[in-house]
Parts: C-alpha cells; sequence; structure tokens
C-alpha cells in the first residue's frame, strides 16, 4: 500500500492544485492524498485511520481548531507522524511555534512545490523516484 498523505487546508482551490502538481506522484502509486478541510476532519481521519496516513501537511491559519492547535493532538495520537506546516505568515514566532510544537518544516505560501516535494521526499522514503 502507498504511503497516504492527509493534507488539511480549508482552501478549495488547494486539493485541485495539489492533485495538479503531484499528478505524476499520484499516477504512479509512489503515494496518495487525502483532503480534508478542517483539523477537526483531520483528527477524525487519524482515530479512524482506514488508510494509514504517513505524512501530515497542514495550513496553520484555518477556521476554528488551528493547524498550531491540531500538532499537538497528532502528536498526542501518533507520536512519529511527521507533520509539515504550510502558512502565510512565516513569521519566526510561528516559526518557533511549529518546530516546537513537533512540525517537521514550515512552509510559506505561496508554497515552492520544488521545496515541497523535497520535503515530502525526505520524510517518505519509499516516494523517492
Amino acid at each position: 500500500m502507498s504511503p497516504v498523505i492527509l493534507v488539511v487546508d480549508d482552501e478549495p482551490d488547494v486539493e485541485p492544485m495539489f492533485t495538479q502538481l503531484f499528478r505524476r506522484d499520484l499516477k504512479s502509486g509512489r503515494f496518495s492524498m487525502l483532503f480534508v478541510s478542517s483539523a477537526l476532519e483531520a483528527l477524525k481521519q487519524l482515530e479512524r485511520e482506514p488508510k494509514p496516513v504517513s505524512l501530515i501537511l497542514s495550513d496553520i491559519n484555518m477556521p476554528g481548531m488551528t493547524g498550531l492547535e491540531l500538532l499537538p493532538k497528532v502528536k498526542a495520537i501518533r507520536p512519529e507522524l511527521p507533520v509539515i506546516m504550510i502558512t502565510a505568515y512565516g513569521d519566526a514566532e510561528t516559526r518557533r511555534r511549529a518546530i516546537e510544537g513537533g512540525a517537521q518544516a514550515l512552509l510559506t505560501k505561496p508554497v515552492d512545490f520544488d521545496k515541497l516535494r523535497g520535503e515530502i521526499n525526505d520524510r517518505l522514503p519509499a516516494a523517492h523516484g
């Protein structure tokens, strides 16, 4: 079974954009992507976990629970699960809070997709191609 990347973002354009940018990876089965629009949905997915999630890509600024609030909850359920945070505000305080909270990386919007691909490849060794 290929690794599953759980993408948590309330922006509706994220799913078609990521699906397009990673189409070769998705088509070849290197990994699959599961999209949810809130931190609460992400937690429900992890608790249900019909597909084992191998990596989380989460926006920070979302209504309800933020990505920074989601982070410790994810780490409580799956401490080993890599989380990459994505934010429009890459200030030092946000970066510090994300990394101290257990995020492996913090990328700023607009996302540099070469950098994101590198982060995914670093976290999912089986996804190199």
